[in-house]
C-alpha cells in the first residue's frame, strides 16, 4: 500500500537524515532537470543512506535522479519524471589510499581538484581532465563518462577505473572490479556503469588506477593557416617519436573565448616527463611544426585551464569520428552553423577524434534537426562515429534526439540490461539512449 506524501516526506527524512531532505521551493527549483522540478532533494552521507533511500524509493515507484557538482545535468533526455535528485556531494572521503600500489578508493562526492591536491602530495595524479571540469565530483565524471586532452596518453575513466561501489535500484549495496590492477579478470560491471547516466545504479565510491605527475612539462600553441596544413601536421605528429601527453586542435571561436586575436586553427600540445626529454621533445616538436609551415610558440601551462571558456556555450555536442577524419568534421560542423547564423567554439583531441563544439546564437529546434544534427549523423554513420548533444536549453531538446541513433540490436541489449538493474525504471527514467 502507497504511503502518504507527508509520512512518505518523513521516511525519507529518516533515511537521510532531517536536516539533509530539503523540500523548500528555493532549493527544489535549484535542483530542478530539463525544468522538472522534484518534490524533493536528499543529501545521504554514507552508502548506507543511499542504501536506505533507495530502498524506500523502490517500494514507492518514486524517481530518482543521482547528482554530483551538477555541471552534467543538462546531459541526456528530458526525465520522464522527477521525484527526489539524489545529491551525493557529502560522500567525500578518500577511503583508501596506498601510495605505493598507485591506486586509491574514493567516495563519489569527492570532487576533481580536491583529489588532485592530496594526491599531488605524493607526486601522483589521477589522469581524468574533463575540460573545465576540476569542480566536478568523481563520480558524475565516471557516470557521464567525461574526459579531456590528457586522454590522449593515459585514456578514459574506463581505463583507469578499477572497481565500483553501488547501490542498485532497490537499494542493494554491490561491489564491482577489484583493488588491485592485477586482479581485474572477468565480466567488467565497473566498465558498464561508466556512461550510465546513473541509469543501472548509484555510484557511490569507486577505486581508481593512478600515474606519477611528470617532474617536469612543457606546452606549445602551433598556429596553422590553412585546414590542410592541420591535417597534415597532425598526422605528422601521430608518425613522429614525439609523445605528447595532450593534443588540441582549437578553431578561431575556441581561440577567441580563450582570449586569443586570431583567425587562425591552432593545435595545442603538452609534454610531460623528465626536464631533459621535455626539452628534447619540444626541439622536435619545433622542428614539425616549422617543417610544416606554422608558427609555434611555447606557452604557460595555465592555457589548458582556459578551455573551459571555450565550451561556455548555451548548446554544447560531442562528436566522435575516425581520427584522420577530424579536420575535415570540424569544417563541415563550421559550415553547417555558419548557414545557420550560429558561432562555433571547438576544442577537438587531435588523436582520438573528439571534437567537442558549443554554439553561439539562436536557431529553431526544427533548424538545429534538420540542418545541423540530421546530416552530420548521417555522414557519420558510415565511419561509425556519433553525435550527442550534451547540453541545448529544453525549450530545443523537446522532441530532439540528444543522443542520436542507435541500432534495434544495440538498443534491445541496453534494455536488457536496464531491466535487470532496474526492473521498475526509477533511476533517472527516460534520460539516457532510446528513452531508458
Amino acid at each position: 500500500m502507497a504511503v502518504s506524501s507527508p509520512a512518505l516526506g518523513e521516511a525519507l527524512a529518516d533515511a537521510v537524515g532531517r536536516e539533509h531532505l530539503l523540500s523548500d521551493s528555493a532549493a527544489l527549483a535549484r535542483h530542478a532537470v530539463d525544468g522538472l522540478t522534484p518534490r524533493w532533494v536528499a543529501r545521504p552521507e554514507s552508502a548506507a543512506g543511499v542504501s536506505r533511500l533507495l530502498t524506500l524509493a523502490c517500494g514507492e515507484g518514486l524517481a530518482v535522479a543521482p547528482r554530483g557538482s551538477g555541471s552534467s545535468l543538462a546531459l541526456g533526455n528530458p526525465p520522464r519524471r522527477l521525484d527526489v535528485v539524489l545529491d551525493l556531494t557529502r560522500l567525500s572521503a578518500v577511503t583508501d589510499y596506498v601510495p605505493e600500489d598507485m591506486v586509491a578508493s574514493v567516495e563519489a562526492g569527492v570532487p576533481l581538484a580536491t583529489l588532485a591536491g592530496r594526491l599531488a602530495e605524493r607526486g601522483q595524479m589521477l589522469a581524468l581532465d574533463p575540460i573545465g571540469g576540476s569542480s566536478r565530483t568523481i563520480g558524475g565524471i565516471l557516470a557521464g563518462n567525461a574526459s579531456g586532452p590528457l586522454r590522449t596518453r593515459y585514456g578514459t575513466g574506463r581505463d583507469l577505473l578499477l572497481g565500483v561501489r553501488f547501490v542498485q535500484a532497490d537499494g542493494t549495496i554491490t561491489w564491482g572490479g577489484a583493488k588491485v590492477v592485477k586482479s581485474v579478470t572477468g565480466y567488467d560491471v565497473p566498465k558498464l556503469m561508466v556512461g550510465a547516466l546513473g541509469t543501472l545504479g548509484v555510484i557511490v565510491g569507486v577505486t581508481v588506477r593512478l600515474h606519477p605527475l611528470p617532474p617536469a612539462s612543457g606546452s606549445w600553441l602551433i598556429a596553422l593557416r590553412a585546414g590542410e596544413a592541420a591535417e597534415s601536421f597532425l598526422a605528422a605528429l601521430g608518425d613522429s617519436t614525439l609523445e605528447p601527453d595532450r593534443v588540441v586542435l582549437l578553431n578561431a571561436g575556441a581561440r577567441h573565448a580563450c582570449g586569443h586575436q586570431s583567425q587562425e586553427r591552432a593545435v595545442l600540445v603538452s609534454v610531460g616527463s623528465v626536464e631533459e626529454a621535455v626539452q628534447s621533445q619540444g626541439a622536435a616538436l619545433v622542428r614539425l611544426a616549422r617543417a610544416h609551415g606554422a608558427e609555434i610558440q611555447s606557452v604557460s601551462s595555465s592555457i589548458w585551464g582556459t578551455l573551459g571558456e571555450a565550451l561556455a556555450g548555451h548548446i554544447m555536442l560531442k562528436l566522435h569520428c575516425e581520427p584522420k577524419r577530424l579536420v575535415f568534421w570540424l569544417a563541415e560542423l563550421e559550415r553547417l552553423t555558419a548557414r545557420l547564423g550560429l558561432l562555433a567554439s571547438v576544442v577537438a583531441q587531435g588523436t582520438n577524434g573528439c571534437l567537442q563544439s558549443t554554439l553561439e546564437g539562436q536557431v529553431s529546434r526544427i533548424a538545429l534537426r534538420e540542418d545541423l544534427l540530421r546530416p552530420l549523423r548521417e555522414g557519420l554513420t558510415p565511419e561509425g562515429g556519433s553525435l550527442v548533444v550534451e547540453r541545448a536549453p529544453i525549450g530545443l531538446k523537446v522532441d530532439l534526439d540528444v543522443w542520436g541513433p542507435i541500432s534495434p540490436e544495440s538498443q534491445a541489449i541496453m534494455t536488457r540490461v536496464k531491466r535487470q538493474f532496474d526492473p521498475d525504471g526509477i533511476l533517472n527514467p527516460g534520460r539516457f539512449v532510446g528513452g531508458l
